[in-house]
Parts: structure tokens; sequence; C-alpha cells
């Protein structure tokens, strides 16, 4: 079980964790998005724990030219639609389109993180949960201090335990399900 309190912030990624990940592909509309199974569940749940619940989300799409940033708003304001009839929320979206590693906004530097605190000044990064299903949103996560939760959606064969993971969860939905 892990124990949180109201002032925490959760920290989330979108594909493989909030919505079907594209093998080797990208999320282009709203067509192609499918919430992963039990996500619609656990948002209303982590709403009432979480103070803050901010998605954290490379979308290398918009660089590459795939996507327009209008485009993914779209895809946003669907999703955020959906999440809000069914209780739950997201707070704020923060995504960073270029395409080079070595970006400052591009998980797993600090970017976004720190874009999060200077909107929301009142986020204690040792007080947060990253959830993520990539190495790199583990490092982010523990490049800030944050408490990491591992989902395995597109990385089944990653082994735990693993120094960048302190906990792994099958889906939003069992990580909603260990906090209290």
């Amino acid at each position: 079980m892990m124990q949180i309190d109201s002032s925490w912030t959760l920290f989330l990624d979108r594909d493989g964790v909030i919505n079907n990940e594209i093998k080797n592909g990208y999320v282009l509309s709203w067509d192609m998005f499918r919430f992963e199974d039990g996500v619609l569940t656990a948002l209303p749940v982590l709403a009432q724990r979480f103070s803050r619940i901010i998605l954290t989300t490379n979308q290398r799409c918009i660089g590459k030219g795939l996507l327009t940033e209008q485009g993914l708003e779209e895809i946003h304001h669907n999703m955020l639609s959906i999440i809000r009839e069914q209780g739950g929320r997201i707070d704020k979206i923060y995504y960073c389109p270029d395409v080079n590693n070595d970006s400052p906004c591009r998980k797993p530097q600090p970017g976004m993180a720190l874009q999060a605190q200077a909107d929301f000044p009142q986020i204690d990064f040792s007080r947060s949960v990253m959830v993520g299903n990539t190495l790199s949103d583990m490092k982010f996560g523990k490049s800030q201090g944050m408490t990491t939760v591992f989902i395995p959606s597109t990385l089944p064969e990653l082994p735990f335990p693993h120094p960048l993971m302190d906990y792994r969860c099958d889906s939003l939905l069992e990580f909603s399900r260990i906090i209290q």
C-alpha cells in the first residue's frame, strides 16, 4: 500500500497509461484514441486522492509534422470531456513536441515537471507520484525525487525490482487500488 494524503500531486504519462499505445506509431486523431482498460474507473478514485493530476506527454509526432498542435488539442479536449463525464479529472496537460531527445522539455528531462511546478507552486516533488510505462518516465520522476510507478503496458519484459521503479502495477486501475 502506498500512503499519500491530499497534498500530493499525481503525474501521469499518456500513451500506454491513459490510452493504448500504438506500437511504432502515434495517436494522430481522435478515432485512433482508445482508453486503457480501467482508466475511466481509476481516474475518479485518483481525483479524490490527489489534489493535482498533471499529464506529461512526449509528442514527437508534432515535431515530425505528423500531427498539428491543434490536432493534439482536439484529441485532448475529447479525452478530457469523457474523463470528466465519468467523474475524473486532469488538471493540466503538458506536452513536448520536440523531436530531439536532449530537448529540455522532453522526458526524461525535467522541463514539463518544472513547468507544472511554476504553474502550481504548491507542488512538492517529494510528495508526488509519476506513473508511466517507460524508463524515460521513471527517470523523469526519480530525477525530481518523485515516487515512481511503472505500468508494463508496452515493456512487460522490464525486470522488477528496478532501481528507477518504486512500484509496478499492471494498470492505472491497479495503482488506484494500492493507494490510501
